[in-house]
């Protein structure tokens, strides 16, 4: 994507960051999100473990949000996970179950989540694993380490090729 929508729609005070040749702006991103398949090899690294390498991922794009990547289980070293009890509903996905993940003596609380029975529209990522990018050492898309959405709160991965600004930072909780 060459070019930016218009500030027309947008919260206020946000102006998409210019876009160049093969990349895409979160602002074109829709609502309700999208799904689609992820081509680029995507690795999960910590501690030296390879917790996830696939090249089968499913990434969801939603306005003002970078991707969230979701794994097939087979392509996940699922011996590190245990449940973490809890959830949470997504208007558009359904109720997630969230994972912890124990690398060597160190556990992770909460840093994963999946959607058992997703809704039909999303029937997709049915068992998929997604996971936060900021607590381990290596998380890529391609060959590049990816940057977590700011703020924490959300699980997108920031990547050059996606543009922003992205809802989780400081002042966009309103949008």
């Amino acid at each position: 994507m060459s070019d930016h929508p218009s500030t027309r729609g947008l919260p206020f005070g946000v102006r998409p960051d210019p876009t160049g040749p093969g990349q895409e702006s979160v602002w074109r991103y829709p609502r309700p999100p999208a799904l689609e398949q992820e081509e680029r090899r995507i690795r999960i690294v910590h501690r030296g473990v390879v917790l996830a390498d696939t090249t089968r991922a499913l990434r969801v794009l939603e306005t003002s949000h970078p991707p969230s990547y979701y794994l097939p289980p087979a392509d996940v070293a699922t011996e590190h996970l245990e449940a973490a009890g809890g959830g949470s509903v997504c208007e558009w996905k359904g109720t997630a179950k969230y994972w912890t993940v124990a690398v060597g003596g160190e556990r992770l609380q909460r840093l994963g989540w999946s959607y058992p029975r997703p809704t039909r529209r999303f029937g997709r990522l049915a068992d998929h694993l997604a996971f936060y990018a900021a607590p381990f050492d290596e998380v890529t898309v391609g060959d590049e380490q990816v940057e977590p959405q700011p703020g924490g709160f959300y699980g997108g991965w920031v990547t050059s090729w996606v543009k922003g600004p992205f809802k989780g930072g400081p002042g966009s909780w309103g949008w």
